[in-house]
């Protein structure tokens, strides 16, 4: 019952939050895409009373982060702390909600119609707009959310394809126990404690398998942190 509560609070401080956010992005969106703004990011934990344990550096010098996804609350995490002005790359629907949708319109983020067959040359032509802005693009490579288990979804091939066909320098980020913290289905709060583990930028060589071994990698790390956060 504490769980539920607790989540339905974080709800509202979301909704409310999100809201002051997006008001202030109408008028600061032509600074940096309203970044200073969007760090506010941050409040949401000091007043929920959650806590984001930080393992590693942001790697500034990175033009692509590679994140799991299974909450929220991991946008909310990278919103609160990456020093430079992150583009996210994701589903047109969300940009369509009514109001809310402004959080990914205003500050110009990469909006995906995966209906649509022109979708590849979309998504190509607006990376590299951003890339030229140096602007870091932000993909979750799995599609949508896990189950916040012990498992990955696969590693769709959006992100291999941008890696190689612009040369980014890939920042792998591992996210743990988002989901425990803020799931909305249920909605459900089990746990107060995530952790965010950065690991080292790379740049992938195109011809090898870097992209499987990748998924690999970030998988064996977050079992490690599961495993010493849910013992």
């Amino acid at each position: 019952m504490f769980g539920k509560i607790r989540a339905i609070y974080m709800t509202l401080l979301i909704g409310v939050g999100l809201a002051c956010i997006i008001c202030a992005i109408f008028f600061e969106k032509g600074k940096q895409n309203a970044r200073h703004c969007r760090r506010w990011c941050r409040f949401f934990f000091a007043l929920s009373g959650l806590k984001l344990q930080k393992i590693g550096e942001f790697d500034t010098t990175a033009t692509m982060i590679v994140m799991n996804h299974q909450s929220l609350s991991d946008i909310i995490c990278l919103e609160a702390f990456h020093p430079r002005n992150i583009c996210w790359v994701a589903k047109k629907e969300l940009g369509d909600i009514p109001f809310y949708g402004y959080a990914l319109k205003g500050p110009e983020m990469i909006l995906i119609d995966r209906e649509d067959k022109k979708g590849l040359a979309f998504l190509l032509k607006h990376a590299k707009e951003k890339l030229e802005q140096s602007r870091p693009l932000v993909i979750f490579p799995e599609g949508t959310r896990s189950k916040g288990g012990e498992n990955f979804l696969p590693f769709k091939p959006g992100a291999k394809l941008l890696a190689e066909k612009f040369h980014l320098k890939i920042q792998p980020i591992v996210l743990i126990n988002t989901r425990k913290i803020y799931n909305t289905k249920p909605l459900q709060s089990t746990q107060n404690t995530a952790r965010m583990v950065l690991l080292e930028a790379f740049e992938p060589k195109e011809g090898t398998d870097w992209y499987e071994q990748l998924q690999s990698q970030m998988h064996q790390i977050y079992l490690k942190h599961y495993h010493e956060l849910n013992s």
